[in-house]
């Protein structure tokens, strides 16, 4: 795995809200990653999130045809585990972020089966359990992906322009521009990728992906990332009913078996 970053790309990133980082995997890596993927995805049948506490399956709506979505897949494939929470890699989002510290919110494969539904442009962050202008996801191309069948499409700087308020991934492409109409003033940026190749983006930034139109599968595997220190902030998403109603509002997210710790300055320093 290729982590390291240049001074350019993480002020592009600042600037911008995300960023295309050419050969994060070799070839080999890509191979491994995307058998643990399908053999992962494969095992939970039509249950989308691992572990006991969280019932959530796919449906016949349009979201579930949107792609194929499988959550926490770490907790089930050591394979799968070694990328997401891999140090380096936690190094160079905290570099990204301006970060001292962060945990695993929660990993996804999102497979965009053939024919699959467009991704609506959405904000990531609002629907998770804690509140971060520095949150930050990782989006991995195990599959090429192109416009023609679901590639990222990125509106830059549009994290600067966000609050907490969001709109759903439903039918209506545009549904993010009537919550905030300056984001739909600027150009979107396609970003196409090789197998291996991944995107960066901050929580708060517009994006969305464009319909598979094509007979194949647009497979990825993506990761979210919560800054140490985080606080929960009364929203379930997917954290487990046990833990979920043991949290009180402003309590911090740091427990371990669902929010490891992956790199932090602190611990590195202590060494």
């Amino acid at each position: 795995m290729k982590t390291s970053l240049t001074s350019e790309q993480i002020q592009k990133y600042q600037n911008d809200g995300f960023l295309s980082y050419p050969g994060l995997l070799d070839a080999g890596e890509v191979a491994e990653l995307k058998a643990a993927v399908i053999t992962a995805v494969t095992s939970m049948g039509k249950k989308k999130v691992t572990g006991p506490g969280v019932e959530m399956e796919d449906g016949d709506d349009f979201y579930s045809k949107v792609f194929t979505q499988r959550l926490n897949l770490w907790r089930i494939n050591e394979t799968i585990k070694g990328y997401m929470l891999n140090s380096e890699l936690g190094r160079m989002l905290c570099q990204l972020g301006g970060l001292e510290g962060i945990r695993v919110w929660h990993d996804q494969a999102l497979i965009k089966e053939p024919f699959g539904n467009a991704t609506a442009w959405h904000l990531d962050n609002p629907y998770w359990s804690f509140h971060s202008r520095q949150s930050l996801s990782i989006w991995i191309a195990l599959e090429d992906a192109t416009p023609f069948n679901g590639c990222m499409y990125f509106s830059p700087g549009t994290q600067k322009l966000a609050s907490y308020e969001n709109s759903a991934i439903g039918q209506n492409m545009a549904d993010l521009f009537k919550v905030y109409p300056k984001m739909g003033e600027i150009d979107p940026v396609p970003v196409p990728m090789k197998a291996g190749d991944c995107s960066f983006h901050n929580g708060l930034v517009a994006h969305g992906a464009g319909a598979n139109m094509t007979r194949g599968r647009r497979i990825a595997m993506t990761c979210a990332y919560m800054p140490e220190g985080s606080t929960f902030n009364g929203q379930r998403n997917i954290l487990p009913k046990d833990y979920f109603e043991s949290l009180k509002i402003g309590d911090v997210l740091e427990n371990d078996a669902q929010n490891p710790l992956i790199y932090s300055v602190r611990e590195v320093a202590a060494v």
